[in-house]
């Protein structure tokens, strides 16, 4: 492999000679420049992998020359150096497409070159996925996951890229689509395979709990802490750590998830001493953390460091073409575990399967064909075993058939069958997202307090879709 092509961009003769000195370590191939017309000019005349940029220059400003790069060769990444004052400059730089920031005066010289390793690594992931998009016969499926649709082979491609990496992921994607799955896929292909893989879910644990879970505590830092106890940070040393559900927390933990972000240290609950975990975080949230940031509920600098490399899980409408595969799939599963031989889906169960909606994704996909497995009376499944509201398309059918619309005239006829479909919709929706209103008005797309209001409008009863 050849040396990294780094650039060091800064006017103070004392700063660029800490990155030489780093970049001699690292054995990196290097080049310093003092300006931001400098800057630029030798960016496009050379190639570079790696830029160190000083958001203050003469001649262009360290934005400007951010910007270029972005524009003129974007897979060159790019760490911002700013003083101490300036850190929301430094934020405004990640929104533009820089890879991280350091705060001078540097206190911690492990922290820098680790951060200098990461964007390194970075750039060669991004390169490595291009290498790997697969050009052959599309793959069926990939360490668990199912699919041969073309965002599936991406999915693969950038998954099998990371397997040298420790960089944080985020798994962006509605719930049902497998998160889950892909975070133990990124864990499996890895070079951590050997070591904990260790999951907890955000949304189910209350702060003060979630901060013991996660950090530890000692003996007496609080009522019922009649023992010491390892948290799963220092479970999972040398491992992966999945924080699903990473929306889900509070802003008072979000500060202290991005301190271990940032240094990789952490205190026991009670505790003054600093501990020290080597783990790869990846996180998951079914919500659009970038309108929560929007909101104030999301801190704009954890959700950069958490998004080193991003990925979406496509909804199972944007891939119907899998359908026929995932059923497949399902059934050699339930065939095993009901003790069934059911030999395939006749062809109208097929066309409902794959003209439904499947609000609930692959989830919702796995229960119906395990349903129908249980109901089909001999070796296939056929239109009359599967459930009723994905026979008719629509959510609840059977509210309609119950009413003779030709009783009606026209306008009658539409105002019951709108407020049929409100009703059923709603139904759908809070059933989906076990009665959580914020889930069921992000998926509506509706804000919270108006996707409330619809509810009693329609005499919704939200305690019915409560889970547990």
């Amino acid at each position: 492999m050849k040396p990294t092509a780094f650039l060091i961009v800064d006017d103070e003769p004392s700063i660029v000679k800490i990155f030489e000195r780093v970049a001699r370590g690292q054995k990196w191939s290097h080049a310093a420049v003092r300006d931001g017309r400098a800057a630029i000019d030798f960016i496009a005349k050379n190639d570079v992998e790696m830029v160190l940029l000083d958001i203050h220059l003469p001649a262009y400003s360290g934005f400007q020359v951010l910007e270029f790069i972005k524009s003129t060769k974007p897979a060159v990444e790019v760490v911002i150096v700013t003083g101490r004052g300036s850190v929301e400059q430094a934020v405004q730089a990640l929104k533009q497409g820089a890879f991280d920031y350091l705060t001078k005066p540097f206190s911690d010289m492990n922290k820098v070159i680790s951060t200098l390793n990461n964007a390194v690594e970075k750039h060669r992931l991004v390169r490595r996925i291009h290498e790997l998009q697969i050009s052959e016969r599309p793959l069926d499926g990939f360490q668990g996951i199912v699919g041969r649709a073309r965002v599936m082979q991406d999915l693969y491609a950038l998954i099998a890229s990371l397997q040298n990496s420790s960089a944080s992921v985020l798994i962006e994607g509605e719930s049902g689509t497998g998160k889950e799955l892909v975070a133990q896929a990124i864990h499996r292909t890895s070079k951590r395979a050997k070591r904990p893989f260790l999951v907890v879910n955000c949304a189910a644990i209350p702060e003060g709990l979630l901060e013991s879970e996660l950090f530890g505590h000692v003996r007496g830092a609080f009522t019922g802490a009649v023992a010491d106890k390892r948290g799963l940070f220092e479970m999972s040393d040398g491992g992966t750590l999945f924080l699903d559900e990473i929306g889900e927390v509070t802003s008072s933990f979000q500060v202290k998830l991005l301190r271990v972000l940032q240094d990789g240290t952490f205190k026991r609950v009670g505790e003054g001493e600093s501990r020290r975990s080597d783990v790869r975080i990846i996180a998951a949230t079914n919500r659009d953390l970038q309108k929560r940031i929007q909101e104030g509920a999301f801190r704009e600098d954890l959700y950069y460091r958490l998004h080193v490399i991003g990925v979406r899980l496509p909804p199972l409408r944007e891939r119907k073409e899998d359908i026929p595969l995932l059923v497949r799939h399902f059934l050699t599963k339930f065939n095993e575990g009901l003790n069934k031989e059911i030999r395939e889906v006749s062809l109208d169960a097929m066309q409902a399967l794959e003209t439904y909606a499947w609000v609930g994704n692959v989830r919702e996909l796995e229960n119906a064909v395990e349903r129908s497995a249980v109901l089909a009376g001999g070796d296939v499944i056929r239109a009359k075993d599967l459930p009723r509201h994905i026979l008719s398309n629509t959510f609840y059918p059977r509210a309609q058939e119950d009413i003779d619309f030709s009783r009606f005239n026209y306008k009658e006829a539409k105002n019951r069958a709108l407020e049929l479909f409100n009703k059923s919709y709603l139904q759908h929706l809070l059933q989906q997202s076990g009665g959580n209103i914020s889930l069921a008005s992000d998926r509506a797309g509706m804000d919270r307090s108006n996707f409330k209001k619809i509810i009693r409008k329609f005499e919704v009863d939200i305690r019915e879709f409560k889970k547990g």
